[in-house]
C-alpha cells in the first residue's frame, strides 16, 4: 500500500535517498539558524533578541542532527538541488527578509520585524506538520527515534513563540499589517511548497527506480494538497490563535547560546 510509512521507510532504507533526505533537511535547517543569528543581532527590541536567538541557535543544533545522522552510516552530505532548496526559493518569491538585507548592519525596522514573525510563523506550520508525520512514522526507531522527537519538540516551541509574538505586536495596533502579510506569505509557501515536493520525490523516485504509475500518484497527491491548501487549507497557516498554554513563552525559558548571536555567514 502506498502510504506515508511506506514512502519514507523506503526513503530511510535507501543510503542515497537517505544521503540526498538529510542533506537538503542539513542544509535548510543550518541556513535557517544563519539568518536567524543575524536578525537576532539587528533586531532593535531587547525582549525579542534572546528568543530570535534560541531559535537560530535551534535551527543549528538541527543541522548538525541531520550532519549526525549522516556520518552515522558513514554517509557525507551531498549538494543540494537548487529545485529543493525551498528557502532560497521563497527568497526568490519576496518572502521574508532577503539576505542582502540580512548582511547589512542596519537595525531592523518595525516593518521588518514584521516580515520575519509572518514568514517564521508560516514556515514553522509547515515544519512542525511535517515532523509531527516524522515522529508518528519514526518516534520509536532505534536510528533516528531520538533526533526526530528533539526536532520535533523544538519546531512546536518555535511555532507557539512566532504566534505570541504576532498576538503581541497585533494588540500593539498591527493586525491589519499582520493579516495582510500572513496570506501573501501562506500563499506564496504553499506554491515553493508543491514545486519543492515535486522536484523531491522526481529525485528520488531515480534514485528509488519507482515505477511511472508510481510517481504518477504521488504527483497527484502533492498538486491535490495544494488544490486543497489554495482553496482555504491555507488558512491555517495565517490565522493567529494562542497556543497551549504549556506552550506559553516557549523560547524564553532559557538563555540562547553565544554562537546564535555571533554566528558566522553562510
Amino acid at each position: 500500500m502506498l502510504t506515508a510509512a511506506s514512502l519514507f521507510g523506503e526513503i530511510r532504507d535507501n543510503d542515497q535517498s537517505y544521503r540526498l533526505f538529510c542533506s537538503i533537511a542539513m542544509q535548510g535547517e543550518s541556513q535557517g539558524g544563519w539568518e536567524n543569528g543575524r536578525i537576532a543581532r539587528l533586531v532593535p527590541d531587547p525582549v525579542l533578541a534572546p528568543k530570535v536567538a534560541r531559535h537560530g541557535a535551534d535551527e543549528d543544533k538541527h543541522g548538525r542532527i541531520f550532519r549526525g545522522l549522516l556520518r552515522k552510516r558513514g554517509l557525507e552530505p551531498v549538494e543540494v538541488p537548487p529545485e529543493t532548496d525551498y528557502t532560497m526559493l521563497l527568497e526568490r518569491q519576496g518572502i521574508g527578509l532577503a539576505h542582502e538585507r540580512l548582511r547589512r548592519d542596519e537595525p531592523l525596522t518595525e516593518h521588518d520585524v514584521l516580515v520575519y514573525l509572518v514568514h517564521s510563523r508560516v514556515t514553522e506550520q509547515r515544519a512542525a506538520e511535517q515532523m509531527r508525520l516524522l515522529r508518528k512514522i519514526f518516534g520509536d526507531d532505534p536510528e533516528i527515534g531520538r533526533a526526530v522527537r528533539m526536532i520535533c519538540s523544538d519546531e512546536n516551541n518555535h511555532l507557539a513563540y512566532c504566534h505570541e509574538e504576532l498576538l503581541r505586536l497585533s494588540a500593539q495596533g498591527h493586525r491589519g499589517e499582520i493579516d495582510a502579510l500572513l496570506r501573501t506569505t501562506a500563499l506564496a509557501e504553499i506554491r515553493v511548497y508543491r514545486t519543492v515536493s515535486l522536484a523531491v520525490m522526481k529525485r528520488m523516485g531515480r534514485i528509488l527506480q519507482w515505477p511511472r504509475w508510481k510517481q504518477a500518484v504521488l504527483g497527484l497527491g502533492v498538486n491535490a494538497v495544494y488544490c486543497y491548501e489554495r482553496l482555504g487549507g491555507h488558512r491555517r497557516m495565517s490565522v493567529l490563535k494562542a497556543p497551549p498554554p504549556a506552550l506559553r513563552n516557549a523560547m524564553g525559558r532559557t538563555g540562547p547560546s553565544e554562537s546564535a548571536l555571533h554566528p558566522a555567514g553562510p
